[in-house]
This record gives C-alpha cells, sequence and structure tokens, in this order.
C-alpha cells in the first residue's frame, strides 16, 4: 500500500464532500500532522483524524480508497488522559476549501496527544514537533497539569506523569 500524503487527503476530502454534499471539519493527529507541520515525516498508510461531519461515511469511503483509518468525533476519549481542554478552540487551520476544513492541533496539544499513547512512535513524533515547533517545558507541564485535572483518577496518570517527565529531561 502506497503511503498516503497530506495533498492527497485533501483530493479524497474534497471527492468525498462532492459525493456526500455535507461538509467535513478534520483535526488531523497522526503522522500526516507531522507532514502538515512542516515536520520531518515518517510515511504512514493510514488517516487518524477527529471528524465532525458524517464520520461513518467517511471511514467506507477512505476504505473503499485503500486506506485505513482510525476515526472519532472526540479525540480526547481516545485515552484515559484527556487532552487540554479547548483544544478544538486551539487548533489551526490548515486547509479550508469548498465543505473541506482540515485542522492541526496546537503544537503543544499535538505532544500531549502523542504522549498520551507513549508507543516509540508517538514519542519521536513528540519529539520532532516540539522541537521544530519550539514547543517549551513550561507550556508541556501547564498542558499536563491542564490535561490531567480533566481526566479521571487513575493510576495511568502516575505512569503519564513519568513518561512526561523522560519526555522533557530528554527530548526537548
Amino acid at each position: 500500500m502506497p503511503p498516503v500524503t497530506v495533498e492527497y487527503l485533501k483530493l479524497l476530502l474534497h471527492d468525498f464532500v462532492r459525493q456526500n454534499g455535507t461538509p467535513i471539519d478534520l483535526i488531523l493527529i497522526g503522522a500526516l500532522a507531522l507532514e502538515a507541520y512542516g515536520v520531518e515525516t515518517r510515511s504512514t498508510v493510514d488517516v487518524d483524524a477527529e471528524v465532525q461531519g458524517p464520520l461513518e461515511a467517511l471511514r467506507d469511503f477512505l476504505d473503499k480508497a485503500g486506506i485505513p483509518s482510525d476515526l472519532g468525533a472526540n479525540i480526547s476519549g481516545w485515552s484515559v488522559i484527556s487532552l487540554p481542554p479547548g483544544y478544538r478552540d486551539r487548533a489551526r487551520l490548515y486547509h479550508k476549501g469548498p465543505g473541506v476544513t482540515v485542522r492541526l492541533l496546537h503544537p503543544c496539544d499535538y505532544v500531549i496527544a502523542k504522549l498520551r499513547r507513549g508507543t516509540e512512535d508517538d514519542l519521536e513524533d513528540a519529539r520532532k514537533v516540539a522541537r521544530h515547533l519550539h514547543v517549551t517545558e513550561t507550556e508541556i507541564r501547564e498542558a499536563v497539569a491542564a490535561a490531567t485535572t480533566a481526566s479521571p483518577a487513575d493510576t495511568a496518570l502516575l505512569l503519564f506523569h513519568r513518561l512526561v517527565d523522560r519526555f522533557c529531561q530528554t527530548e526537548i
């Protein structure tokens, strides 16, 4: 399966809107977001995004195009650790066209989203964005405080804080 690019995704989204007549608003969160941030990227074959619009129809459309997707209406709920409140308001416009809006998480929110999951690829993605877009340790720690305050009490918070400490000490 060939890699997916942001340009190809934009074309597909415009085709989807033309075919369905329903607007779509995405916040990219996976490896495709790296390309959109202008960061050295790794290739990806899937689309990870929060979607406002006909989610199931978009998932089916992408599937028919041979593109796996991990789509949801609330990416904050993809982990026990919430994203910092207001992440949607802080998301930056990346592309706007007839019926299609593509946004990117604020860089600090992207770092938190990646640290919540904590795989090696996620840590590398978070490092690249933090360094390229000059996300500071102070910004990360403030976002972590907001995220954990909004999260349910769980032992995952302790592990998350340890990962954040390690990330701040070694990656930024």
